[in-house]
């Protein structure tokens, strides 16, 4: 596996191989990898010649300081882990690297509103710093295809927006959650989760499952009461629980006349704030 530090080395490198006729598949991570990571890197080498993959914590998507410095960060084990999983190229750079005094990164956009709700409500200024971030990194690395994960469902929304609006040549795949024998979303946080604390933080998963259930049955703000209530347990504290269009995010206030329908949850386990989500209903291809 090739490791590139320098954002002007990475770049030349991707214009030889594309060149050549190679295609390219990226991975952002913030590291401290697991499983759900790789199965974005497998995605991404069946589907294009070459993987790559970045390790960049980013600080202008963190809202704390403090949250920003108990980032876990495994850098020998992620090297070791991607280069298991035959990983091409890690990009591994440093903030100075990625946001140099002599270029201006931030982006003008709108995002329509899908940047203000849900996760955004609780983390105001969060998504600008995930579209500056992943904006550079798509100029530095230049790939066919981007991979995220669904977990972060409202991530991938927008990243898809500005893709879009940016008029960026790249095909923005989303890849399903990868969870614990538990149910619990695979996520780098997971590793600050006290053990016992963690063995109940199953009630997400189960808890939107339960809500996909009762689609049927109940309407979306009988099933956002009762969810709020079964995650109140000793040691969660839920921040969320919106069932909303899967295009908008827009929050419904009934099933019917929407065709693609997820529930996304915040909860708070011990002090480690945890996402996950379900699609409830998804869209029909035609």
């Amino acid at each position: 596996m090739k490791i590139f530090i320098q954002a002007e080395k990475l770049s030349a490198y991707v214009t030889e191989l594309r060149a050549r006729d190679k295609t390219i598949g990226f991975t952002p991570t913030m590291g401290a990898l697991h499983h759900g990571h790789m199965s974005l890197i497998h995605r991404a080498k069946s589907e294009n010649d070459i993987s790559i993959c970045s390790i960049f914590v980013n600080p202008t998507q963190f809202n704390e300081q403090s949250d920003l410095e108990k980032y876990p960060r495994t850098l020998a084990e992620d090297i070791s882990l991607l280069i298991e999983n035959n990983n091409d190229i890690l990009f591994w750079p440093t903030v100075q690297e990625m946001y140099p005094q002599d270029l201006n990164t931030e982006i003008e956009l709108d995002l329509d509103g899908l940047d203000k709700l849900m996760e955004g409500a609780f983390r105001p200024g969060h998504f600008a710093g995930v579209a500056q971030v992943v904006k550079r990194l798509l100029d530095i690395s230049n790939p066919h295809r981007l991979y995220m994960g669904q977990k972060d469902f409202q991530q991938f929304s927008i990243v898809s927006k500005m893709i879009k609006d940016l008029e960026i040549n790249v095909e923005n795949v989303s890849c399903d959650i990868i969870r614990e024998e538990s149910g619990l979303a695979m996520s780098s946080r997971n590793r600050r989760l006290d053990p016992d604390i963690k063995k109940r933080a199953s009630i997400l998963s189960e808890t939107l499952s339960q809500a996909k259930e009762n689609v049927s049955s109940m309407q979306p703000s009988e099933i956002t009461k009762w969810a709020m209530n079964n995650m109140t347990i000793p040691d969660f504290k839920p921040e969320y629980f919106t069932i909303a269009d899967g295009y908008n995010l827009q929050a419904i206030e009934s099933f019917e006349n929407h065709d693609f329908v997820v529930a996304c949850t915040a909860v708070w386990a011990g002090e480690v704030r945890l996402i996950d989500n379900m699609i409830l209903k998804s869209p029909k291809l035609t």
